[in-house]
């Protein structure tokens, strides 16, 4: 990415405090700083600032930030941040005449390889005057992005991209279960995996990623049964009750990830204890 925004006549600079990650981003051909002060002294104005980071420490960094921006500045969020709250940093940025757009990103790890897919919320202008970012970063350059609507419509999008994809996992964590325990036809997972991959209805990037683990780890050793999350499918679930949305599938897969953390479950005991009560049913010990 760094060689092609160089191409375009950007220059390109990789700020973290982290030593680690600024020797990985000089690898991969970027240019690199500790310090946002001397980054941004080094740039000229109009500057853009790509942020990618926790959505917890924004606001921190934003601070960090603010003495260095200058009119006409753009400030790109990439990471996963409450949708509120970057409508809310929008309007605080735009008393300074600085633009702010969020910009919800999906890819993952791959996406250096395959590009991004990127949910963008702000004002027109400012997300005209960085695009060449965006089509750098997407697929391609007239696919895998969209200006989604005003601030805050990017990490809306990104909330619920995130919430649809917890029900799609779990989806097929529970089929692949119950194929797992049918053990009188012996299923090969990953072949079955394999076979949907073409032609199915149920294909997918997922279903992809879901074969490649199979086929490399059958019987998944060495994996702990806890599942976490990054907090959007909490969000997505919250909205949907404020919106009056019934969204029981997202729901329950986010119930299903709290469910997975849980050690020595206090409700289970309790379920066995009442079974135990009303109906004498046996109680297994350990």
């Amino acid at each position: 990415m760094a060689e092609r925004l160089h191409r375009g006549g950007h220059r390109v600079i990789g700020v973290d405090p982290g030593e680690a990650a600024r020797t990985a981003a000089a690898a991969r051909g970027f240019e690199v700083s500790a310090s946002i002060a001397d980054t941004l002294a080094a740039l000229p104005v109009p500057r853009v600032v790509w942020l990618m980071v926790p959505a917890g420490v924004v606001d921190q960094t934003l601070a960090a930030l603010a003495p260095h921006l200058s009119e006409g500045d753009v400030v790109i969020d990439g990471g996963n941040s409450y949708y509120k709250d970057s409508m809310r940093r929008a309007e605080q940025l735009k008393g300074e005449e600085v633009s702010y757009i969020d910009c919800g990103t999906s890819g993952g790890v791959w996406g250096l390889q395959e590009g991004y897919s990127l949910m963008i919320g702000g004002e027109a202008a400012a997300v005209a005057q960085v695009g060449a970012i965006f089509r750098t970063l997407a697929p391609g350059e007239d696919r895998g992005w969209a200006h989604v609507g005003p601030s805050g419509a990017g990490h809306f999008c990104k909330m619920v991209h995130n919430g649809i994809e917890y029900g799609m996992m779990q989806a097929y964590a529970e089929g692949f279960a119950l194929m797992q325990h049918k053990t009188d036809f012996n299923l090969d997972l990953a072949q079955v995996a394999r076979a949907w991959q073409h032609g199915s209805v149920v294909r997918s990037w997922l279903l992809d990623l879901s074969a490649d683990a199979l086929q490399r780890n059958p019987q998944l050793d060495g994996i702990a049964p806890y599942v976490e999350d990054s907090g959007e499918g909490r969000w997505t679930v919250a909205e949907a009750i404020d919106l009056d949305v019934p969204t029981p599938v997202i729901t329950l897969s986010l119930l299903e990830r709290l469910r997975s953390r849980e050690k020595n479950s206090f409700s289970d005991r309790l379920l066995a204890a009442m079974r135990n009560e009303f109906g004498g049913h046996a109680i297994k010990t350990r």
